[in-house]
């Protein structure tokens, strides 16, 4: 069952220089998919190319030039306020320094207004899963990058929705830590069964991730391969050394032209 399509979406940025002026930069033409329900969709394509514009677009940061959006059968107005559908975590952790980790994973909560001792004990009940037991009156500075990203993909998965928006959550790791958190990320969706449109551009983590693999080309974004990864669950670490893997790898380098 479709649970997001996104039709024709376009836009357009002028320089703060040229306000008045022609459009400067194209970031996003004639963008159209679809995802399924519970389905992991990885996108990847050269920096750049509106990966991230397409996020901010779908939660509400920012206004398209031109096509729709629709969710759940339901098209999302793209002229209005759209957030509060999705949940999004940028590329950098934004984890609050005046907050401890509990009070940071339960922003949502506090900002919607929500029962804050309810948010709480769900944070608690989850803390363990996210490798975070124990952490949970510690300051954001005492934690490792890889902590922090838990603590933030937490404060997303809190959120209660039912799709969310990953951009590069594993980017600034190193390379073992980022392995570590792949096959974490597996078992966390395999429990919550979300929706997740992952940002990336490690051709081993979008296909390690993902259902389908997304191309976009150099800016502006427009995809260029819509890729299924028929790879069998569970993956490891090992899988990325399969044969069939490897087809996949020289399959996605070909459409990005790496090879």
């Amino acid at each position: 069952m479709t649970l997001l399509a996104v039709d024709s979406l376009s836009k357009t940025f002028s320089s703060a220089a040229a306000k008045g002026a022609q459009p400067v930069v194209q970031a996003l033409a004639d963008l159209s998919f679809q995802v399924a329900a519970g389905e992991f969709l990885s996108i990847i394509g050269p920096s750049g190319c509106g990966k991230s514009t397409l996020f901010r677009i779908l939660s509400g940061l920012e206004q398209p030039d031109t096509g729709q959006v629709t969710l759940q059968g339901q098209p999302l107005p793209l002229e209005t306020d759209r957030q509060g559908r999705f949940g999004y975590m940028p590329q950098r952790d934004t984890l609050l320094p005046w907050r401890t980790v509990l009070d940071n994973v339960i922003l949502g909560a506090d900002l919607a207004g929500d029962s804050r001792e309810l948010a709480r004990s769900e944070a608690q009940r989850l803390l363990p899963l996210f490798g975070l037991d124990g952490f949970e009156n510690v300051w954001p500075s005492a934690l490792s990058g890889g902590m922090r990203q838990r603590a933030a993909l937490l404060r997303t998965f809190l959120t209660g929705y039912e799709t969310l928006l990953l951009d590069e959550p594993f980017g600034a790791l190193d390379a073992l830590t980022r392995r570590v958190l792949q096959q974490w990320l597996l078992g966390v969706r395999t429990r919550f069964k979300k929706t997740i449109l992952f940002i990336t551009h490690d051709i081993d983590e979008a296909l390690l991730l993902g259902d389908r693999v997304l191309v976009f080309s150099p800016r502006p974004g427009r995809i260029t391969a819509d890729l299924p990864i028929d790879l069998p669950h569970p993956r490891s670490q090992d899988t990325v050394l399969d044969d069939s893997f490897l087809a996949h790898k020289r399959n996605v380098m070909a459409h990005l032209k790496l090879e």
